[in-house]
């Protein structure tokens, strides 16, 4: 029997499987009954496509990947009808493993343009953002949301049920137990707020006033000696009130964990990202 164009011979896809246009498989891989893979999508060799598993358009699928496997919960019963979502022109890198959420008609949910690098590991019912940048072996435990165009480095640690904010940076080998605020440059074990990501947020291209807000709304959150509760009301009465410094707050009032703390001044970020303290706005 003839393999369709773009599925090689030795893939094993089940004919419930829904395939769209132009889909790439590569040899030996395993593509489930409950699987949906938009056009143009690339699945690697040896990779696993198990349970409720969606692929975006164009989204690259590495070798060895596994999507879609049962959670690592011993509270998960099996036959419960959950997923893993992967938006469009993601790419997920070779060995990564991504497992379904742990409840009925739920999902785990990485974002569109993301890109996670080999032998990573996101966890059961968390919720990438788009654009999010997952370095090699990082470990995203269960539940934790991780905002658009966070980075979290290499050999991270991050405990269940925390949340990264929009463009944030966990530096590498970082151990994250608290809530990284969105914009914040957050290194070490525990991971805590050395400054605001300037070089990521120049990058985005975010403006050098709204910047300097930030940089503003840092100073009084993590400088001032403040409680954290005191230094959101300082924040309120002394910042305009611009998109990024309602994010801050509205993230911060949202915090169940707790907000990370801040590092000793003059501490240097060990990661390769030079520290936004010492860079121009």
């Amino acid at each position: 029997m003839t393999a369709p164009d773009g599925i090689h011979p030795t893939a094993v896809v089940d004919p419930k499987a829904r395939l769209a246009s132009n889909v790439h498989i590569g040899a030996f891989s395993v593509i489930g009954p409950d699987v949906t893979i938009a056009s143009d999508a690339e699945i690697g060799h040896h990779c696993v496509l198990e349970g409720r598993v969606e692929i975006g358009e164009r989204a690259r699928i590495g070798h060895g990947t596994i999507l879609g496997g049962r959670p690592q919960d011993l509270k998960f019963k099996d036959g419960t009808p959950s997923g893993v979502r992967v938006g469009a022109d993601t790419a997920i890198r070779e060995y990564v493993t991504v497992h379904r959420a742990t409840h009925a008609e739920e999902w785990t949910e990485i974002g569109a343009g993301c890109l996670i690098m080999a032998m990573s590991h996101v966890a059961h019912d968390c919720r990438l953002g788009d654009g999010v940048i997952v370095i090699n072996y990082a470990g995203i435990t269960g539940h934790c949301e991780i905002g658009d165009r966070a980075t979290i480095g290499g050999y991270v640690g991050i405990i269940p049920f925390t949340r990264v904010g929009a463009h944030a940076y966990v530096g590498g080998c970082s151990k994250v137990t608290a809530d990284v605020p969105p914009f914040v440059l957050a290194d070490g074990n525990p991971a805590l707020a050395h400054a605001i990501n300037v070089v990521g947020l120049r990058r985005a291209g975010m403006s050098p006033a709204d910047r300097r807000l930030l940089q503003d709304a840092y100073r009084l959150l993590y400088r001032s000696g403040l409680a954290p509760q005191r230094a959101v009301e300082r924040i309120r009465q002394e910042l305009p009130a611009t998109g990024p410094i309602l994010q801050v707050l509205e993230f911060i009032a949202g915090s169940r964990r707790g907000i990370c703390g801040p590092a000793e001044p003059g501490t240097s970020v060990t990661d390769a990202v030079p520290s936004a303290e010492s860079e121009p706005v």
